[in-house]
């Protein structure tokens, strides 16, 4: 019984959820019935991204072992390894979460901090798709301008993350 109610607690939010869209369904409750409607475009959306997500990333985690990564990325790679997490942010396509699991195995196999935090600032957006497309809209003056401005903003927060969290900080794995 006590199971029972543990796997209960954990998924409360969801049957709330369930009994709320449902419930706004047969009310006619509009803002109900959007807030479903998005929520199912964006789960089928993530239903249909995830699974190549992790492909690719099981695939980075075998193909790259933890001694190339920590030297190329890792706590001593200064300019270098800067520039390679940005180039692999730019070169990547995807929402942001995304990029969450690849800064998790990038942590996994020894990248700094600072490196880890402007991958996730360069991939949030300096990805040259997002680029194109905002080239298309804004023009190449504004693109430019922004990424001149962020750019160096991700590097500073990067240095920052690494001297307020400390090189030793882990991961937790999330099980019980």
């Amino acid at each position: 019984m006590v199971n029972v109610n543990k796997h209960i607690k954990n998924y409360v939010w969801v049957i709330l959820f369930v009994i709320f869209s449902i419930v706004s369904y047969l009310l006619g409750f509009k803002p109900g019935q959007v807030i479903d409607s998005n929520f199912t475009e964006f789960f089928i959306e993530m239903i249909s991204f995830i699974p190549f997500l992790f492909i690719i990333i099981g695939l980075f985690d075998v193909w790259f072992p933890k001694e190339v990564l920590e030297k190329h990325i890792g706590r001593e790679s200064g300019a270098k390894g800067i520039f390679l997490v940005i180039l692999l942010a730019m070169l990547q396509a995807g929402p942001l979460y995304g990029a969450f699991p690849v800064a998790y195995i990038l942590h996994k196999k020894g990248a700094s901090v600072r490196n880890i935090f402007i991958y996730l600032g360069a991939f949030s957006s300096l990805k040259l798709p997002m680029l194109g497309i905002e080239v298309g809209y804004l023009g190449i003056k504004f693109s430019i301008l922004r990424t001149l401005i962020s750019l160096p903003l991700f590097i500073l927060v990067g240095y920052l993350m690494e001297y307020l969290i400390g090189s030793s900080f882990e991961v937790k794995d999330g099980k019980a």
